[in-house]
């Protein structure tokens, strides 16, 4: 049977759509890049926000033509929209053949071997708090980065989101089971690998905390970086900061939410930390790492946010000077307990403040970028570059993709280059 699988959301929807292929090509199934090929669709969804779902639904309802002219065709929905609206969605489009939630992929074999003999709607959304896909492992698409899941789940419940809801509760992966992996993608030539979790800080097994699994991961030889996502704020220890510093192969990068930069709303969101509390975070980074990077993720507009909240938000964002920030507009999410505030702010101020955090971010990572001219970074080499041929793009450690003049025998390369100049999001240099 031959499977396309479309992927929508965060690294962890990524790592579970390579888990699914790893089942379906356990049974024999072939997983395939060319939907036209495909006996199966199955649609990977993000619940995270309800234009998340729209689109999928919206790519459900055009690839339904499709069954016009391939009567036998099927076309299913995992991950977390299937978690959360489970049969639901049978009512959202009648054409659908199966839902299956994030703890059920197991079943996906037998599931679809028995819809092409019994063609009846199949759901399968039952939450198993203590599912880890243990002894499976993904099948990777990527050449150069492998994600390694290491704990499912979240417990921290903050008040704009769905995850916990539709993830379950946390629970970690056995230590063993997770170098194993690990030396499995590095012998398989990955050199970069991510450990992915909803916050891998909480990680803990057997007495064994975050800390510890990267001081263990650092000793494998065959894996050149690793990097980690997502760690909440509330959770980052000095002893993980400690290791990243003292780690030859833990990169100078970290994803950190910071959320807002008000404390009241931060107590809103229910997220177990103050702005004095992240900002002095950010300082002990910076201190035992001076080169690292440090991104994050921030909310304009939440529920009762003020002008003078909105404005504690700009002022940390400035002090702080991420080298990146993904910023959202809050968005209502049905099912959480911030969509159930009666003091939403209305929309043009969301996105008027959303704008004015653009804007900020724009002028702080173009400089964050120039101030790197002159350095010498190595890179590790992924791609020709999409602008031209006769360049090569790849990522350092910091995590700043980097062109520069090259061909395709230097792709999979750690290769040193020197930065002559930044344009955008990107730097671009020469090779040494």
């Amino acid at each position: 049977m031959n499977i396309f699988i479309e992927t929508y959301g965060c690294q962890m929807n990524v790592a579970d759509s390579e888990l699914v292929s790893s089942i379906l090509n356990d049974h024999d199934h072939n997983i395939v890049d060319d939907i036209d090929r495909a006996d199966v669709i199955i649609f990977n969804t993000c619940s995270v926000r309800q234009h998340a779902e729209d689109r999928v639904i919206g790519r459900i309802n055009n690839e339904m033509s499709r069954k016009q002219t391939k009567k036998q065709l099927k076309i299913g929905v995992i991950g977390c929209m299937a978690q959360r609206l489970g049969e639901n969605l049978k009512d959202k489009n009648n054409g659908l053949d199966f839902v299956v939630g994030v703890d059920q992929y197991k079943k996906l074999p037998e599931i679809i071997t028995n819809l092409f003999e019994n063609p009846d709607f199949s759901s399968e959304t039952i939450v198993n708090n203590k599912e880890v896909y243990e002894g499976l492992y993904p099948l990777h698409t990527g050449k150069f980065n492998a994600f390694v899941t290491i704990m499912r789940g979240c417990n921290n419940f903050c008040s704009y989101c769905i995850v916990p809801y539709t993830r379950g509760r946390e629970r970690s992966r056995p230590v063993d089971a997770i170098i194993k992996e690990i030396h499995n993608v590095s012998s398989k030539g990955f050199k970069d690998v991510t450990l992915l979790g909803q916050n891998v800080n909480s990680y803990n097994y057997e007495n064994v905390n975050f800390a510890e699994l990267l001081r263990k991961a650092n000793k494998i030889e065959t894996v050149n970086r690793i990097r980690f996502v997502t760690s909440h704020p509330k959770d980052l220890s000095d002893e993980v900061i400690e290791v990243m510093a003292n780690s030859e192969k833990v990169c100078e990068h970290l994803h950190l939410a910071m959320q807002s930069g008000d404390n009241e709303i931060l107590k809103r969101m229910n997220r177990g930390y103050t702005a004095e509390h992240f900002y002095n975070i950010v300082q002990k980074l910076r201190q035992a790492m001076p080169q690292i990077a440090i991104t994050t993720d921030i909310i304009a507009g939440f529920p009762g946010e003020t002008e003078e909240q909105f404005q504690r938000t700009f002022d940390l964002m400035n002090k702080i000077k991420f080298d990146y920030a993904f910023t959202f507009k809050y968005s209502p999410r049905t099912g959480t307990k911030a969509a159930e505030y009666t003091d939403q702010v209305p929309e043009e101020i969301r996105l008027k403040r959303l704008q004015k955090l653009i804007d900020l971010q724009q002028e702080i990572t173009l400089q964050k970028y120039q101030d790197q001219i002159g350095m010498t970074k190595k890179i590790y080499v992924e791609k020709i570059s999409k602008k031209s041929k006769l360049e090569v793009a790849g990522k350092s450690r910091d995590f700043k993709i980097t062109v520069f003049p090259g061909d395709k025998s230097l792709i999979g390369k750690f290769v040193k280059v020197k930065i002559v100049d930044a344009m955008g999001w990107t730097l671009r240099g020469e090779m040494i």
